[in-house]
């Protein structure tokens, strides 16, 4: 069995009964599409079974001990990279701001590029969830998130989105964008830049 073959069957079990938020959507879906999204990009075996398992430590009982222990400590490490803390002793609505502000802070901070390929894979699968649900549901959408002001949102969208612009060469860079548009309108991307050279 390979790296990538065994998590996802570990992630497949420790995310087994979860959905997506708002949705009946079964949860392993999101890390699946983000490691489709990260082979796009790269044929790493190792990224991309840590783009599977990038949020088993943020969502479920796993340690990043344990993922070491099994899948070795690149996967591990980037695998840290993508996970908050999330601060289980305080609401999380409290927290929102500070944990995306410390996670575009160590996305800026880290230079290696499979940090940069996994974190697209997760944002790029997340605002495909966020644009349907939008054209399904409207403003309704935000109702969903600890963070209910859509313009938040933008900003933290933004700023990541500005962090992987060595990925620019890409579709899932462009297809990004695209999607940043469509759910924040009038909101300045990169892609305005690209037209205005033309």
């Amino acid at each position: 069995m390979t790296i990538l073959e065994e998590a996802i069957l570990f992630a497949t079990q420790v995310h087994s009964g979860v959905v997506r938020k708002g949705s009946s959507v079964p949860y392993i879906l999101h890390p699946l599409e983000a490691a489709a999204i990260a082979a796009s990009i790269t044929e790493d075996q190792t990224v991309l079974a840590a783009a599977v398992l990038h949020d088993v430590v943020e969502d479920t009982p796993c340690t990043l001990e344990l993922l070491e222990d099994r899948f070795g400590s690149r996967v591990a490490s980037l695998v840290a990279a993508e996970t908050e803390d999330k601060r289980p002793d305080q609401a999380p609505e409290t927290t929102w701001q500070l944990r995306k502000e410390e996670a575009i802070r160590h996305l800026r901070q880290d230079s290696r590029r499979e940090v940069k390929i996994i974190a697209m894979g997760d944002k790029l699968s997340n605002l495909r969830a966020m644009h349907q649900a939008l054209i399904r549901e409207g403003d309704a959408l935000w109702t969903r998130f600890h963070q209910q002001d859509p313009l938040a949102h933008c900003w933290y969208y933004r700023e990541v989105g500005g962090t992987l612009d060595c990925l620019r060469d890409y579709p899932a860079w462009q297809e990004y964008w695209h999607l940043y548009q469509q759910i924040w309108p009038g909101q300045p991307s990169p892609l305005d830049e690209q037209r205005s050279a033309l």
